[in-house]
């Protein structure tokens, strides 16, 4: 099954299990939600309402599937959300050497697939097929990119015991989490550093972006990490970009560790 549920409205979908606030803490000048101290991230906090979702919306759904690059974080995200809310979860990976978000997700239960040429076409393509062959099966959007899932991004921001920030910092794949602080926050400033994807003007929204000089898989080098635990590929490499570009006290979203 490919997505094919009920109109559902947000307000309606109702959590079985409660996950802590987002602490901030600040580092140089830059307020930092610290995701990476939430075991799968932040996109755990929107997949927990995605899973859910599915489960409200359609109970015939047993096994929720993802295509996922090697060093995706939604992979673990989506098996953690998976395990405490009772689906299984199916990841398909390139075939090659396991990073540590894929040995943590087989840990914890997840059904890993490698796909010989793991290229990201193909691997989407494996996923489909297993989804159209699988009875209970649904196929989750790449990068997380739907409407239950951004609006969990933005519920999660106005969560903060903060003022609404005058400035937000976010790197930039799918664009889902940007979109999401864009929606709870439509008078802050926005930019986003975008890595191994060109994004579209949809995925950007009002974001103003910058490039990183890194490809997806390449880790960031340690000279200009961040002073916090931090994703090498992927939330670490907008440092140094907010180092230049920053207001003091803008909001970055560090993602995961």
């Amino acid at each position: 099954m490919l997505n094919k549920f009920l109109d559902y409205g947000f307000d309606d979908i109702k959590l079985d299990i409660e996950l802590p606030k987002p602490i901030i803490v600040e580092h140089e000048g830059i307020k930092v939600v610290r995701d990476d101290l939430l075991d799968g991230g932040t996109k755990r906090r929107a997949f927990n309402y995605y899973v859910q979702w599915v489960k409200q919306t359609n109970p015939h759904v047993k096994e929720l599937v993802y295509a996922s690059p090697r060093e995706g974080y939604a992979q673990l995200s989506l098996t953690y959300s998976c395990v405490e809310l009772g689906l299984k979860s199916t990841v398909f990976v390139p075939k090659g050497k396991h990073n540590w978000l894929t040995t943590e997700s087989i840990r914890l239960g997840c059904n890993i697939i490698e796909v010989p040429m793991g290229y990201l076409s193909n691997i989407q393509s494996k996923a489909r097929k297993h989804v159209e062959s699988t009875e209970g099966s649904s196929l989750v959007p790449f990068g997380g990119d739907h409407d239950v899932i951004i609006d969990a991004m933005s519920k999660t921001a106005l969560s903060l015991d903060i003022e609404p920030p005058k400035e937000v910092w976010t790197v930039m794949s799918s664009g889902v989490l940007s979109r999401g602080l864009q929606r709870a926050w439509p008078d802050a400033k926005v930019y986003g550093v975008r890595i191994g994807h060109n994004t579209t003007e949809r995925e950007r929204g009002r974001a103003e972006t910058f490039v990183s000089k890194y490809k997806f898989n390449q880790e960031c080098k340690k000279v200009e990490r961040p002073p916090f635990p931090s994703s090498l590929t992927y939330d670490s490499k907008a440092w140094e970009f907010m180092k230049e570009h920053a207001s003091k006290g803008a909001l970055f979203w560090n993602v995961g560790k």
